[in-house]
């Protein structure tokens, strides 16, 4: 299986919404949002996305952001997410993504990379043990809306 990675095109977005929606249950991103947003990020360095190819098919995406944590000179990665389409999982395509991410980060000086995953989606934390991630902290999550 042989799978190509690039940065993400405007002509990926429809295959990027499915992914989302279908393997990360992630309904706040539609297809209204979804050009908006990397049409916003895709000129500002600090945000990455690359997909996998297979057969000129999306298969999976990776994005991130760069940001910097006070106290330190150097920057960090966070992974804001990553999928596989089911029927393509357990096939490297992950890590390849996970890889050129992380050659990304090298690049961009940054120390590390961080990555959240629910404690629900048991297999994805497994994954990223195995890539070499360590769980460091607990993530907690506060929704806002206008009416608070």
């Amino acid at each position: 299986m042989e799978i190509f990675v690039r940065e993400i095109e405007e002509k990926d977005y429809p295959a990027i919404l499915s992914l989302w929606n279908n393997e990360l249950g992630n309904e706040n991103v539609t297809a209204e949002n979804i050009a908006p947003h990397y049409n916003r990020v895709k000129n500002n360095d600090s945000y990455k996305t690359y997909v996998a190819l297979f057969e000129d098919e999306v298969v999976g995406f990776i994005s991130s952001a760069q940001t910097y944590a006070v106290g330190f000179d150097e920057s960090y990665m966070q992974i804001i997410a990553l999928a596989v389409k089911t029927e393509n999982q357990n096939k490297g395509i992950g890590t390849k993504l996970i890889q050129r991410m992380e050659n990304y980060a090298r690049g961009k000086s940054c120390y590390s990379i961080g990555v959240c995953s629910g404690f629900k989606r048991s297999e994805a934390c497994q994954f990223y043990e195995r890539r070499g991630f360590n769980k460091g902290s607990y993530a907690f999550v506060k929704m806002l809306n206008s009416t608070n």
